[in-house]
């Protein structure tokens, strides 16, 4: 495929509170919730589908604000019908809420992920398994279309996993919630540029799918939870 005909856009489908016991401070912490929309040769695939409902317990918690995928999409000049694949990070409620509004599709999963979704006290039983879901279930990294590649990144999840997509002006990483916030992501690669350079220890310690992700030699690094953006110095 040519290169230059793949195209991301973000998708703002709404924002949660965490708790201030979650967020690591005194105050709760509003996070936003994006999806990215992959135009490729083959067609579109979406990265996440945003925030679905959770029932009274999770709400309450969280309180969720919604923005419908089907009108995130409209503002991107596509329609449910029009996607072609469905990658999710992971299972968790606020990153497979829209997948029960695309049945058929292929919806791209490490198998560790299912299983843990399955096990119930997971997520929203309910945006897992529903009529006309179609897993292509993963035990590792797949190149899932031509210089689109899905990566296990476990952390967060056991079956967490990003995509890296390549195009004419280099590669874009969406990492998901592999860190919530683009400084994290930028601290584990100081740590490691240092253990690279052979600083003496104690270093921290980051996590080994960051060596993968970087033999991509990523130009910019994008996450589900923050609008910020990394890129390299």
């Amino acid at each position: 495929m040519s290169e230059t005909r793949t195209v991301l856009r973000r998708l703002d489908l709404g924002y949660f509170v965490r708790p201030a016991a979650e967020a690591g401070g005194p105050e709760p912490r509003v996070e936003p919730v994006f999806a990215y929309l992959v135009r490729h040769e083959r067609g579109l695939l979406l990265f996440d589908t945003g925030i679905g409902e959770a029932g009274p317990d999770t709400e309450a918690h969280y309180r969720p604000r919604r923005r419908p995928l089907r009108a995130a999409l409209a503002a991107a000049g596509v329609g449910l019908d029009d996607i072609a694949l469905v990658v999710n990070c992971h299972l968790h409620f606020d990153h497979c809420g829209g997948n029960p509004l695309l049945p058929g599709r292929p919806v791209f999963v490490q198998e560790a992920e299912l299983a843990a979704a399955r096990r119930g006290g997971y997520t929203a039983d309910q945006l897992v398994d529903f009529p006309g879901v179609r897993y292509h279930e993963l035990s590792g990294e797949a190149e899932v279309w031509p210089g689109v590649w899905v990566v296990p990144t476990p952390g967060h999840t056991e079956g967490h996993q990003s995509l890296v997509v390549r195009g004419a002006d280099g590669v874009v990483v969406l990492a998901g919630q592999a860190r919530d916030q683009a400084s994290q992501f930028g601290a584990d690669q100081l740590a490691r540029r240092a253990a690279r350079d052979g600083v003496a220890a104690p270093l921290p310690a980051y996590p080994p799918w960051l060596d993968r992700l970087a033999a991509f030699e990523p130009r910019r690094v994008c996450f589900a939870h923050d609008a910020s953006v990394w890129e390299p110095s």
